[in-house]
């Protein structure tokens, strides 16, 4: 089952069910109006809905309309919280190799996690604003889950039962910015502008095979201004899971119905693969060259992120966004 909102009925949006193919699409608001409600009732609500995408997909749908990835918002346009994690221990040590400091051995063992701005998401299509170049504009490529109720100290094999969707997203990152933020001992704020999320998220069942209940076995492929700037593998290199990233969320507090959960920047070992983000590769870069050479984003610049099935086919659409300049109005 894949699942979208509208950008109508309100700032949740509207719940739509979408075929496999993401072509075609029906409004769910005969059964639950918004994905925010559907996760607060899924065990009752889930059966209906997939009952809804069982006629989509024979043909049987009323009122199915063809499916306009610029007219949705993110699955889930607003959230109770999001929160990131940094599960690919690689990325990390790299960057501190690049900077010359030495990793502490508890980041294999305890896993990094922030908390972002999560009062408002984006569509996959919508422009990243922002105001001046010089911040450091980049992207960054990651999957994420969505959970129902999650409760307090839960084991990390308890917490997989909790994954209702599985989408990816793109955590846009303000790289100059972030080094000042960070040197004030109080983590990100200004440098974690709005998070981009695909035009679905899906119900594990839609994995097949690539999911094992906690990871996703397949590449993510970011395309940047039309040429493929990398493909890891979401599977390859994790040193948490998404288990254990949920149970590390939910140490000391519950997590309410709608909690997102992101992987961060999904990352290899393997220089081959390309990166998920600008500021990995410029740490390569610094680590083989000595400098970095590929420049953040100028606005007029676009990224792509999209992950395929073993068959070829977008499982979650496509995230498909251009940096922009922010004129205050």
């Amino acid at each position: 089952m894949k699942l979208a909102s509208l950008k109508e009925g309100g700032r949740d949006g509207t719940l739509i069910v979408v075929d496999r193919d993401l072509k075609r699409a029906v409004r769910a608001t005969a059964i639950v109006p918004t994905l925010q409600k559907a996760l607060e009732d899924w065990s009752n609500v889930a059966p209906r809905l997939a009952e809804l995408a069982g006629q989509l997909r024979d043909g049987k749908a009323p009122g199915s309309f063809e499916l306009d990835t610029g007219a949705l918002a993110a699955p889930l346009p607003r959230a109770y919280q999001w929160a990131d994690g940094s599960a690919y221990v690689v990325h990390v040590e790299l960057v501190r190799k690049a900077r010359g400091v030495e990793m502490p051995p508890s980041f294999w063992t305890d896993p990094l996690m922030y908390q972002g701005g999560s009062d408002s998401f984006v569509g996959c299509t919508d422009d990243i604003e922002l105001a001046d170049e010089a911040w450091g504009i980049d992207f960054e490529g990651e999957i994420g889950v969505i959970v129902d109720d999650v409760p307090m100290g839960i084991s990390p094999e308890a917490a997989r039962k909790h994954i209702k969707l599985v989408t990816i997203l793109n955590d846009v990152s303000l790289r100059n910015v972030i080094v000042a933020e960070l040197a004030k001992g109080f983590g990100f704020f200004h440098g974690k502008p709005a998070t981009a999320f695909a035009p679905v998220a899906v119900t594990p069942d839609e994995l097949d095979d690539a999911w094992d209940g906690a990871k996703l076995d397949l590449p993510l492929i970011s395309t940047f201004n039309g040429k493929e700037f990398g493909r890891p593998n979401a599977a390859t290199d994790l040193t948490f899971d998404f288990g254990q990233l949920i149970a590390h969320a939910a140490k000391t507090r519950h997590l309410e119905a709608g909690t997102v959960i992101g992987s961060g920047t999904v990352a290899n070992r393997d220089p081959s693969v390309g990166c998920s983000c600008i500021a990995e590769r410029r740490v390569r870069e610094t680590i083989d060259g000595g400098k970095p050479v590929t420049p953040f984003m100028k606005f007029g610049d676009r990224i792509r992120i999209e992950m395929l099935d073993r068959s070829g086919h977008s499982i979650f659409g496509a995230i498909d966004q251009k940096a922009v300049k922010y004129e205050p109005t």
